[in-house]
């Protein structure tokens, strides 16, 4: 048995089937690990989300999929909370017969998951979260989303503010903020605050920020991070954490991290899978 961290996929369908084909995976014994951003951009959304589904229905460990921020887009866009964006590709998605079970499925499945001595995440996590903290706040989210007042919280979910971790904040601000963090944090001001301007290479990260993996005292640096969500970052393994976001979608590489033994995979961009034009 395999356990596979598997980058960005967003809806690059073939290029997720050529991976799953160059490791050799083995839907009865071996596990996928997404770091979230399963769908949108790529032409294959419906049919990646489809795979997924299937392979958890059969055996259900074999897959554990986080949310990233166009996962969360999509279930707002499917209540109609949300205008699709410019190179969205969740139309097929909220079209097909079997598109409540598809999004049930994704509405159900964490912001974290955290086992052994790993924890995935999207985006990343503030520094004044621990690892246990971080799961709690995650679940907080994670209750709302699968429960009766979902549809509200969606439509409370858009904003950048507050930017700031407080243990005083409650409701919506509480929320968004923990979203946030999870699903869209790349780089922090010195304050801890978040800046969601910068999405660039780690070289050109501008003076006064840092990403946020190195921050200093962070409470999560106990404990090895899977996140995607930086494109621009590439693969990067170092201060306890690896990036898995290699930019499939747009042109770039999927790749897939064997936990046992650090082993990487990747493949290219299938032309198939048809990268859209860039926007978060």
């Amino acid at each position: 048995m395999a356990t596979y961290a598997v980058g960005d996929v967003q809806g690059c369908y073939h290029s997720l089937r050529n991976l799953l084909d160059e490791i050799g995976f083995d839907l009865s014994l071996d596990r996928l690990w997404l770091v979230g951003d399963l769908i949108n951009r790529g032409a294959g959304s419906l049919e990646v989300l489809r795979l997924l589904v299937d392979y958890h229905t059969q055996h259900p460990s074999s897959v554990t999929a986080v949310l990233g921020n166009h996962d969360l887009h999509a279930l707002a866009a499917a209540e109609g909370l949300i205008a699709p964006r410019p190179g969205d590709t969740l139309q097929p998605i909220l079209q097909a017969s079997d598109s409540n079970k598809l999004l049930t499925w994704l509405r159900h499945c964490p912001l974290i998951h955290a086992e052994d001595e790993y924890l995935m995440v999207h985006a990343g996590l503030l520094p004044q979260w621990s690892a246990d903290m971080a799961l709690t706040l995650a679940a907080e989210v994670e209750q709302m989303l699968k429960g009766a007042g979902y549809r509200q919280f969606l439509a409370n979910m858009y904003g950048n503010q507050p930017d700031r971790w407080d243990n005083a904040l409650l409701g919506t601000d509480r929320l968004r903020l923990i979203v946030n963090a999870m699903t869209r944090l790349r780089v922090c001001k010195q304050d801890g605050s978040m800046d969601f301007r910068f999405k660039g290479e780690y070289a050109d990260i501008p003076h006064g920020l840092l990403p946020w993996f190195k921050m200093p005292q962070r409470k999560s640096a106990n404990i090895k991070v899977l996140f995607g969500h930086w494109s621009a970052l590439g693969f990067y393994q170092g201060d306890n954490v690896v990036a898995l976001d290699t930019g499939c979608v747009w042109g770039g590489k999927l790749t897939a991290l064997r936990l046992e033994d650090d082993q990487l995979f990747q493949v290219p961009c299938d032309p198939r899978d048809e990268p859209m034009s860039i926007t978060d």
